[in-house]
């Protein structure tokens, strides 16, 4: 792997910790940001020994509070597409790691840094979050997934209301349109995200890869192709060592022991 220089990057115990590391630009995402965490994303993907992801920012401000302006800002429409088109590639290999990944929201979420939490598989969030795509109030839209991930996210009523007013809502509200998953306090963030990835560790990995790819590609078919996706990866669940651990384990009253195979 390259020198990182806008990240932090550990791998212990199984889950690989990635830490947004510019908090002097409130770890706004810039182009160079983005193609390291595509770097370290492959990375954990790619370890059989990494079994979940904590993403994180750098400092007690702000988890991600947006896309580079000064980018923005100097782009072409050329650039500006080449740099959406990079950020939302990104975002999608997030989204589709096959294994979870938590969202540990410091501090402010926005624009680009809400939409690398929604790419997330769980978001946990500090009382002091804030969230919101305020891109309108620049002359642009979200362009890292952002129109499309947040209307799935909370409904297209509230979505269309953040994204055309540009405000901002705080961890309370956030949680209560469905946005995040739970407040936790600052000290208990990160441990609490670590509780949440060994739960899903401590389950078959297969299944749980295979449960990933059922919701986020049914979410895209009718519902009828969607539960005919997930006959067919219920069935391949069955054909697995671990279907008939789990189910043993379970009659037998003892603890599985799961060997993804």
């Amino acid at each position: 792997m390259n020198t990182l220089q806008n990240l932090s990057y550990e791998k212990k115990a199984g889950i690989a910790y990635v830490t947004v590391n510019r908090p002097k630009a409130l770890n706004a995402l810039s182009h160079a940001t983005i193609d390291e965490l595509r770097e370290v994303m492959e990375d954990a993907r790619d370890d059989a020994a990494i079994r979940g992801v904590i993403v994180t920012g750098a400092g007690e401000k702000a988890f991600v509070a947006g896309a580079d302006i000064s980018e923005i800002a100097s782009a072409s429409a050329i650039e500006a597409q080449a740099l959406s088109r990079n950020g939302q590639s990104t975002f999608d290999l997030i989204e589709r790691l096959g294994k979870p990944v938590i969202a540990a929201i410091n501090g402010f979420a926005l624009g680009g840094g809400c939409e690398l939490a929604m790419a997330c598989t769980l978001r946990l969030a500090t009382p002091s979050a804030r969230f919101g795509q305020p891109e309108v109030k620049l002359g642009v839209i979200p362009g890292f997934g952002g129109t499309q991930r947040l209307p799935r996210l909370v409904g297209k009523g509230r979505a269309m209301q953040l994204i055309l007013t540009a405000e901002t809502v705080d961890a309370e509200e956030a949680y209560r349109i469905g946005l995040i998953n739970e407040i936790v306090n600052a000290d208990r963030l990160v441990p609490r995200a670590e509780v949440m990835l060994n739960q899903i560790a401590a389950n078959a990995p297969i299944a749980t890869r295979l449960a990933l790819e059922a919701v986020h590609n049914g979410l895209e078919m009718t519902i009828a192709q969607g539960q005919a996706l997930e006959s067919a990866l219920f069935a391949a669940c069955a054909s697995t060592d671990d279907k008939r651990e789990g189910t043993s384990a379970f009659m037998e009253k003892r603890l599985p022991a799961f060997h993804e195979r």
